[in-house]
């Protein structure tokens, strides 16, 4: 192939790039940039996809600058072409315009083309090009989009947030929904809706180290978004392919510590350039106007460059007014610049959100909160509210006014657009939690064993020490060697397999701290009793993981136990078992508030046992009594616990190093009443409006009917089968709902999206894949589906057909000839564009007089009267008509064009009515809350800007075409 700088060039893979201009070529490579979509492309020089753009004497071609010319004449210099004619607009003869000038926008994909060289396809891919054109149309077009395919339960709370923030440009807010309520399901919906929407291409994960893993399954099992995690070792490889490791990737997952260490590697995350910073844990980052912490410095650094900053956090403001001013500073620090400023305003709104409160719970108001209420909302409109509310109307119009009350009130109120806090008593569905503690004796081995190493371990730190005193199996082992086999009398081991005798048709969850404890536990019911166990530890991969979590979910012939190292308390979703055995203690209360949330979720239908085997006289007994009498961590969720813990940990550590109960009482009495305090202070800073406005009272719960309405599609159903059936995709059918899908050496591609080379099994339905881990949730959403259909459209498959119409009405040989235009805008996925005006389908069906029946002949009934032809005979016949065929592709051209004009009107009404309306309600908050950042406003201008002159240029290309002939037999 023969490239010369300036000429242009068009994908053949990738047709909606545009026009491409060659900018750079070397020995072996060419590259193409495709300005109309901001893409690069680089491609080997000997096999580029891509097709020279030349046009003939006689065609119209366009400029950039807007104008055209009809073409009489063309040169070449050097391999690029100039084409000389006369321009439309003024009439000037003898113009040139050099190829390098052309519009970006210039479309040539040309089925007609394919039909006349011979390139027919089946039939029924073009069926299912048509069918792929439409359901992308619908789903680009559902204000639904990004929920619907998460692999999760359709929870009200959760799915009203990401619905809110979704849609933001640039979002920053704070998620602050109590442990248990789901703030990573969450942050994984935003992201999702951010990613499809193309308003974020670049995501950086920062989390805690020990929650790595977590946030990786979550993210791939849940939303099919694959995160690579970074730490030193990745980024020395990544350093091969570019200076910053950080550009390698668009989705990355790394640990706040690791960036912490270093500050040339904080300095390459901050200038990989995200569209979208995500930080968990956010409440460990301690700041102070004198000395932030390096951990807050490097968050701060980065939410600085960072255009959207989602925040998690489970103790917002009620652990510390301070804390809470520094987090939200992060997310606006123009607007929270001051921490004085901040409380002063903070005190404004308390009267009002109380007063809310009393207003809801039926009490009525005094007419000084009602002033109150009114001096901030406008006294006409407060006045038609409470009228309303006092008076007998029915409670559904109540509602309606409580909630207007709310939303007005929270468009004003000091947090309400960058804060979200959902508490676990303003959400219901969640279990009782029922505690047996069991104290045992110590064994004789064990004792031996732990006087002797309290002897030889004295240069050990005191929590070295107090860590190594909890497990005493591990002590054992290290005298005895591998072959000791501790659990033969290990009193909680003889314990746990009474129970699961006991509970035979009970699933039972046991987690340890460490991965081998779990394998030797598994050995210890395999052989002394024979029970059906599996383990689910660190040195797995995710696969093995999966499917040891599926035979433990399976009801028939699966595992009674699961037996899990720490990581079992990663973000899985036990909740079918309701009965939890802690065969240790782990030494942090979050990680054993994390435990217990395995089973203690929104959906759990039963309530759930906590099972305590401890060894009396030891660190075990030291510990397990503080988690319960000093924090009642075993029956209430604490989120307090790791702010007494650090206030408590010194004196807590060295009674557990030394295994000594001496003043093991005035620590337990003194954390309990420091939880309480925290306790009651949170109840007390307890913003009920806050919550109100969070959870989304009625709205939410529509948003979750209108998703369950849409699971369980039928027209997906089929539609994926046709796909994978036309990509080469083989299936098996499993049973219970699930289909087992393997690539196959005689796919259409080497790889399908989204499916892996060891293969995967899928369901359609939204139960079954909750309730089986190894189960993925095919909806419109999934790569397979939503890649395979993109794969359609650029492999173009379906693209020209032609069928036999047997229809004695009519005359032989006669032609009807369909034809199927897409019009759409070529512009950056990030503009938005799709939520208005997605590439939108028109169908013509035209007889050999050029009349349009498409209006009168519905796609599907007429698809099922006509036969498939086979490409030899199709080929004859195409040659015969090709005249007819060509002189009826122009006689659509003007049906199209005033579809054309419907199709840019109405889709400017629709994002003037949206976007316009947005942007005046946010111009009008401006006036009263300061939290509608200026960035927001020119960003939405800019948007509505950029979007009306998108649609009114938007075009019309001929998609795909079918000739029908009419036959009698």
């Amino acid at each position: 192939m023969t490239f010369a700088l300036g000429q242009r060039w068009i994908s053949d893979t990738e047709s909606d790039l545009g026009l491409g201009t060659v900018v750079a070529i070397d020995a072996r490579t060419v590259s193409v940039i495709f300005a109309a979509s901001e893409e690069n492309r680089v491609y080997a020089r000997h096999d580029a996809p891509v097709t020279r753009v030349t046009f003939n004497v006689g065609d119209v071609i366009d400029s950039q600058e807007g104008w055209s010319l009809q073409v009489e004449e063309i040169t070449e210099d050097q391999g690029v072409l100039t084409y000389i004619g006369t321009r439309q607009d003024t009439e000037e003869s003898n113009v040139s315009l050099r190829e390098i000038f052309l519009s970006h926008q210039i479309r040539f994909n040309k089925p007609q083309d394919k039909l006349f060289a011979g390139q027919v396809d089946r039939m029924d891919n073009f069926v299912l090009r048509y069918r792929a054109l439409h359901n992308q149309y619908q789903q680009q077009k559902s204000p639904m989009r990004g929920l619907c395919g998460m692999r999760a339960g359709l929870v009200p709370h959760q799915l009203y947030i990401a619905h809110e923030v979704g849609r933001r440009h640039a979002p920053r807010v704070l998620l602050a929904d109590e442990v248990g309520l789901g703030k990573t399901i969450e942050a994984g919906m935003i992201i999702h809706q951010q990613v499809l929407s193309g308003r974020a291409e670049r995501v950086l994960i920062v989390v805690p180290e020990n929650l790595q893993h977590q946030w990786l399954v979550e993210m791939m099992r849940r939303f099919n978004l694959h995160f690579s995690i970074f730490d030193e070792e990745r980024c020395v490889e990544a350093f091969a392919e570019s200076e910053n490791p950080f550009d390698t990737q668009q989705f990355v997952l790394c640990s706040l510590e690791f960036l912490r260490k270093s500050r040339r590697r904080i300095e390459q995350a901050v200038d990989a350039e995200w569209d979208l910073l995500v930080v968990d844990e956010a409440h460990h980052l301690e700041w102070s106007e004198e000395k932030p912490s390096r951990e807050y410095q490097v968050v701060e650094a980065l939410a600085e460059r960072t255009p959207g900053v989602l925040l998690l956090t489970a103790t917002p403001e009620q652990l510390g007014r301070e804390s809470h001013f520094a987090r939200l500073r992060l997310l606006d620090s123009d607007r929270f610049y001051d921490y004085q400023a901040f409380v002063e305003e903070e005190e404004q709104y308390a009267p009002v959100a109380n007063a809310v409160t009393a207003l809801f719970s039926g009490q009525s108001l005094a007419q000084s909160d009602k002033d109150q209420i009114a001096e901030i909302l406008g006294e006409a409109r407060v006045t038609a509210i409470f009228d309303v509310l006092e008076s007998a109307a029915d409670e559904q119009e109540k509602a309606q006014a409580r909630q207007s009350l709310i939303d007005n009130l929270m468009d004003r109120h000091g947090t309400g657009r960058v804060l979200f806090r959902n508490t676990r008593s303003g959400v219901e569905g969640f279990p009782q939690r029922n505690v047996h503690l069991l104290p045992m004796d110590i064994p004789s081995q064990y004792t031996t064993s732990m006087r002797v190493a309290g002897m030889i371990g004295g240069k050990m730190s005191s929590q070295a020490r107090a860590i190594k005193m909890l497990y005493p199996e591990e002590v054992f082992q290290e005298f005895e060697g591998d072959e000791s086999s501790w659990w033969q009398f290990d009193p909680r081991v003889n314990w746990l397999l009474d129970k699961v005798k006991d509970k035979r048709g009970e699933k039972i969850l046991v987690i340890a701290s460490r991965a081998s404890t779990a394998l030797q536990l598994e050995q210890a019911l395999r052989e002394r009793e024979g029970i059906r166990a599996t383990v689910f530890h660190e040195g797995m991969s995710i696969l093995e993981r999966d499917k040891a979590a599926a035979y433990f979910a399976q009801d028939e012939g699966g595992a009674q136990v699961l037996i899990c190292s720490e990581i079992g308390s990663e973000g899985r979703n036990f909740q079918f078992a309701n009965q939890l055995v802690m065969f240790d203690l782990p030494f942090n209360p979050d990680l054993l508030e994390q435990r217990i949330g395995r089973l203690d979720r929104i959906g759990q239908r039963r309530d759930i046992d906590i099972h305590i085997p401890y060894l009396k006289t030891t660190s075990q007994e030291i510990l397990a009594r503080w988690f319960h009498e000093g924090l009642n961590a075993f029956a209430e969720t604490c989120p307090t616990g790791r702010l007494v813990y650090d206030e408590y940990s010194d004196g807590l550590i060295e009674l557990l190093a030394a295994v000594s109960t001496d003043g093991l009482d005035e620590i337990i009495a003194d954390s309990a009443k420091m939880n309480e305090t925290l306790k009651a202070q949170m109840e007390q800073g307890r913003d009920r409006l806050l919550e109100m406005h969070s959870n989304g009272g009625e709205r939410s719960h529509r948003i979750a009917e209108q998703i369950a309405a849409s699971d369980g599609d039928t027209n997906l159903v089929t539609f994926a089968l046709s796909l994978f059936d036309t990509i080469g995709v083989n299936q098996e059918d499993r049973g219970d709902n699930a289909i087992v899908l393997k690539p196959t050496e005689h796919m259409m591609v080497p790889s399908f999206p989204g499916l892996p080379e060891e293969g995967t099994t899928v369901t359609f339905d939204r139960d079954t894949a909750l309730a089986l881990e190894d189960v993925e949730l095919i909806s419109w959403e999934h790569p397979m589906i939503d890649g395979g259909m993109e794969l359609l459209m650029s492999e173009g498959v379906g693209t020209s057909a032609v069928s036999l119409l047997k229809n004695k009405a009519l005359p032989v040989g006669a032609v009807l000839l369909e034809l199927v235009f897409l019009v759409q805008a070529q512009a950056p996925k990030r503009s938005g564009i799709r939520r208005f005006l997605p590439p939108t389908p028109i169908r013509v069906l035209l007889d050999g007089r050029g009349n349009d029946l498409s209006s009168q002949v519905e796609f599907d009934s007429f698809n099922r009267q006509l036969s498939p032809v086979n490409r030899h005979v199709a080929n004859k016949l195409v040659t015969s008509v090709q005249k007819q065929v060509h002189d009826l592709i122009d006689a659509g051209t003007p049906v199209v064009e005033a579809q054309l004009e419907t199709i840019r009107a109405q889709a400017l009404q629709d994002m003037h009515q949206q976007l316009d309306a947005e942007l005046e309600r946010m111009q009008a908050l401006k006036e009263v809350n300061p939290n509608i950042r200026d960035e927001e406003i020119v960003a939405q201008q800019a948007q509505i800007e950029e979007l009306d002159h998108l649609i009114k240029h938007a075009q019309y290309q001929l998609d795909s075409l079918r000739v029908i002939m009419v036959a009698h037999n």
